[in-house]
């Protein structure tokens, strides 16, 4: 059963259209709850990294899941690790494509090369508590010649051309909202008893890592940094060894 309004469980947040959940979840963070999901089936100015638009044609899965107590320093982190969840939820629901996705740096989700999800996650502070939003947009059953597509079809994918079961909106929602939950409570619990929290996960987002090893260009401000994708630090940041043999960390950039 996809998602409806008037069968949404009680944690999902139904909207008929807005320009993006994750503004619509900002401004409406004071009324929302751990674990609560902001869905809509038509978003008309989804917003990706870095300022750059996020395409939602029909067919394109976008939500924004809503998460308490995790420390805006630790966004970064977060941000990685968000798209690794999602991975495990989906997979759970597409059996036949089982470690089949890799995870680009920051947070892209490929399949055979190509895009098949974006993860945008925003902090946002209501009262002492520490809030992120974590957007997520899935080409659940879009066609990726979709004229606002058509430029970068060559470098997108979705769900339906790599599995013959596609799971419907609610179940892919209700597995995303799930691994993240668990993943914001593994996280502070680690980091209560030992602080080392995100290490944990690091085996797991190395061996998914889509750069390594990969001559890339990295986009940083205005600059453009060539090198080769040497892995992901023990914060989550890109490992890049650049012409010269020296190795640099990067926090944030996009990769052109």
């Amino acid at each position: 059963m996809n998602v409806s309004e008037k069968h949404s469980p009680h944690w999902l947040h139904w909207l008929d259209t807005c320009p993006s959940t994750n503004t619509w979840a900002i401004e409406n963070i004071a009324h929302l709850n751990h674990g609560d999901v902001v869905f809509t089936q038509k978003q008309t100015a989804g917003r990706g990294q870095n300022g750059r638009t996020w395409h939602s044609p029909t067919g394109v899965l976008t939500a924004s899941v809503i998460l308490t107590q995790i420390p805006s320093v630790q966004l970064p982190q977060f941000s990685l690790a968000a798209g690794l969840a999602v991975i495990y939820a989906i997979e759970d629901l597409v059996v036949d494509c089982q470690s089949l996705f890799r995870l680009k740096w920051p947070n892209d989700i490929l399949f055979n090369g190509r895009k098949l999800a974006g993860i945008l996650c925003e902090a946002s502070s209501f009262g002492a508590e520490g809030r992120v939003v974590v957007g997520i947009g899935l080409n659940r059953c879009v066609e990726v010649k979709h004229e606002t597509l058509k430029a970068i079809s060559h470098q997108v994918i979705s769900l339906h051309q790599i599995s013959a079961t596609v799971p419907t909106e609610l179940e892919l929602l209700t597995q995303v909202r799930r691994y993240l939950m668990q993943l914001a409570g593994l996280l502070r619990y680690k980091n209560y008893r030992s602080g080392h929290g995100f290490s944990s996960l690091l085996p797991s987002l190395r061996q998914r890592d889509a750069l390594s090893g990969q001559m890339i260009t990295l986009a940083v401000g205005k600059a453009q940094i060539m090198g080769e994708a040497m892995g992901i630090s023990d914060r989550g940041y890109l490992l890049l060894r650049l012409q010269s043999g020296e190795i640099q960390t990067f926090a944030s950039g996009h990769i052109l």
